[in-house]
């Protein structure tokens, strides 16, 4: 079968790949020949060391299923991790913006970089980075460094299910924790600044740093 090859462009740069897709033809044409590069182009730079991917939509708008997509074709090539998808930014009926999902996890040496919230499914080693717009909120062990709020989001939360950073950031605050850290009980917690400091609480009192939050009062 024979894939035209202007719909996709792969560009190496000093830290890793740009893939640059094009906004304008139909989206399952794009995954297909996404998949036929990925299967039988560049085989040289794609079965070698872990290369970080940044990903370029231009002006198209994906739905989270079809950003999906793509993420799902990139990781079938195990040395590809993605560290950026750039989209317009999308929002919610409501106004706010969107959670991502993406699951897996992300080793020492590793970096995920993510434009908006995310919700990530796995673990977080030492030595290992993810790095958002907005929020994160990891479902899993959270060891290595986060930062939230990149580019400025001062109101962006951390959160894990297992609270033991190397290091947080929120915007442009840094902090490293206390040893303690390690010895509280096992809850999952959540990092904010409050006046400008790092503070660390319950998650169950996310509400009252982010009461855009919806909050669950029973009945």
């Amino acid at each position: 079968m024979t894939v035209k090859s202007n719909h996709v462009t792969i560009k190496g740069i000093k830290d890793g790949l740009v893939f640059l897709l094009d906004d304008k033809c139909e989206f399952n044409l794009l995954l297909e020949e996404l998949r036929y590069k990925l299967e039988h182009s560049h085989q040289n730079i794609l079965t070698g060391p872990i290369i970080h991917v940044d990903v370029k939509l231009g002006t198209r708008n994906v739905t989270e299923e079809q950003k999906q997509a793509i993420l799902d074709i990139l990781g079938q090539k195990g040395n590809l991790l993605v560290r950026t998808v750039e989209a317009p930014e999308t929002e919610t009926a409501d106004g706010t913006n969107r959670l991502t999902t993406i699951s897996g996890i992300v080793r020492s040496g590793q970096m995920l970089h993510h434009e908006g919230n995310l919700l990530f499914l796995g673990d977080v080693n030492p030595g290992g980075t993810i790095c958002c717009t907005g929020d994160i909120f990891v479902l899993g062990s959270l060891r290595g460094m986060a930062h939230a709020g990149f580019g400025g989001q001062e109101e962006a939360v951390i959160a894990a299910s297992y609270f033991a950073p190397t290091q947080l950031r929120i915007s442009e605050t840094i902090s490293r924790p206390p040893d303690e850290w390690e010895n509280r009980e096992t809850s999952m917690e959540f990092a904010f600044l409050q006046d400008g400091k790092m503070q660390i609480d319950k998650i169950t009192n996310i509400f009252r740093v982010r009461p855009d939050f919806n909050v669950f009062k029973g009945v």
